[in-house]
């Protein structure tokens, strides 16, 4: 996906956690919204008390949306289910939460986060967007993609969880800088390099995936199913 523009039409970026959009796919959104696209952010869950500090959850949910401006996000959607819990939440609203919000957007194309990941927010994120993404309904995205998250995606078990393999790259090369920026914005998540989740991390994943297919810089992603 080189020259001209991503035909992934109004998109919805799925995110367990506030910052996961970003790693995974910031160059992406930057570009769609920078070739018109509406983009919309979906963070699944948030910091509850008492194992989270409410001035902390308050905090990163206004990095989000400092990053988000950044990106040029249409509509930031906080579905608010407690986070690092989603275990102990029901799976039926879970996949609600997600219903809804399908039928409501009515996406062409969902980006999510991968199965294999560690955190089971992510994958329980993913099987139940997979629900809400089912293509019996009357309006259903035809283009699902799965990206990666960095210190969360490299760090699952080799063999016990299935790897991510990507054979889908967008050419962020133009829109590195916004990522990267976007990413700044999470102060308090950002760590200094050797740190996987540094600006310095980011970039050099970024200038790998491009590598891979010539390009400066990429995001890649595992196709999950593409209707033309």
């Amino acid at each position: 996906m080189g020259s001209g523009q991503v035909s992934f039409g109004r998109t919805l970026v799925v995110a367990p956690h506030p910052d996961d959009e970003v790693l995974g796919a910031g160059g992406t959104i930057a570009r769609l919204a920078a070739e018109g696209e509406e983009v919309f952010v979906a963070v699944v869950t948030e910091g509850k008390p008492p194992a989270f500090d409410p001035e902390a959850t308050a905090r990163i949910q206004a990095e989000a949306r400092k990053a988000h401006g950044v990106l040029g996000v249409k509509e930031t959607i906080w579905l608010r289910l407690p986070a690092a819990q989603l275990s102990e939440t029901s799976h039926a609203t879970v996949n609600a939460a997600l219903l809804e919000l399908v039928s409501r957007l009515s996406p062409q194309t969902v980006l999510l986060p991968f199965v294999g990941d560690m955190h089971m927010d992510h994958q329980l994120t993913f099987i139940s967007a997979l629900v809400a993404c089912r293509p019996h309904q009357a309006e259903f995205p035809k283009l699902v993609l799965a990206y990666e998250t960095l210190s969360e995606t490299n760090w699952n078990a080799p063999y016990l969880s299935p790897p991510f393999v990507p054979n889908v790259f967008v050419d962020i090369s133009d829109h590195l800088e916004a990522k990267l920026n976007a990413m700044e914005m999470f102060a308090s998540q950002v760590r200094q390099p050797p740190h996987e989740r540094s600006i310095a991390t980011l970039k050099a994943l970024a200038t790998l995936r491009g590598a891979t297919v010539m390009r400066k810089a990429a995001e890649a992603f595992v196709l999950i199913r593409h209707v033309v």
